[in-house]
């Protein structure tokens, strides 16, 4: 896979699969930002690449005085809802130690800003004994991969799919598993 200079061309820098760690350090190399998602650095990437200009971004600071109480049961979600440290302890207060902020749940806590802190205990029950998948972001490409080469081959190792997955993101174009993948492991 070729390194990630300023000479690439937009269309071809979205051939290719980048580890974050290597959009970050892009970014420094060029002065643009270096912080937010994956998704973030992105698109600032193709709009440095297309223009040859730092993509002007506005920074917006939400305060609230629900983030600085207590939270209890009956405390309001409110809007923006953020994972942080005091939200985690008290998740796993309530629901124990097993608490994760999974990504369905973190969806639903951000979609119902009007619910309390009980209902989100309630719908993260309702979440964990749910069977259905969870929808896997674009941006975790290598996750997907993953789930889908274990779908396709129960009987493979982990070594396994990663060995297919550095081969498919070192070539150009999508990163989905296909079947022809398992050729590299012959």
């Amino acid at each position: 896979m070729p390194e990630l200079t300023r000479n690439f061309d937009a269309d071809e820098f979205k051939q290719y699969y980048f580890l974050k760690e290597e959009l970050k350090d892009f970014c420094r190399a060029e002065g643009l930002k270096v912080s937010g998602s994956k998704e973030d650095l992105e698109n600032r990437i193709v709009h440095y690449l297309e223009t040859g200009e730092k993509l002007k971004e506005v920074s917006v600071s939400h305060h609230s005085n629900e983030n600085s109480s207590e939270i209890t049961l009956t405390s309001r979600l409110g809007e923006n809802f953020k994972c942080s440290e005091d939200k985690r302890e008290f998740f796993e207060k309530e629901i124990g130690k097993g608490f994760k902020f999974k990504v369905k749940f973190q969806k639903w806590l951000k979609s119902n800003p009007d619910k309390t802190y009980g209902d989100a205990v309630d719908a993260y029950y309702e979440i964990q004994s749910s069977k259905e998948k969870t929808e896997i972001g674009r941006q975790f490409q290598y996750n997907q991969y993953i789930r889908d080469f274990f779908e396709d081959n129960e009987d493979k190792s982990l070594d396994d799919a990663i060995k297919c997955w550095k081969y498919k993101k070192g070539l150009k174009g999508h990163n989905r598993y296909e079947k022809s993948d398992l050729e590299i492991l012959i």
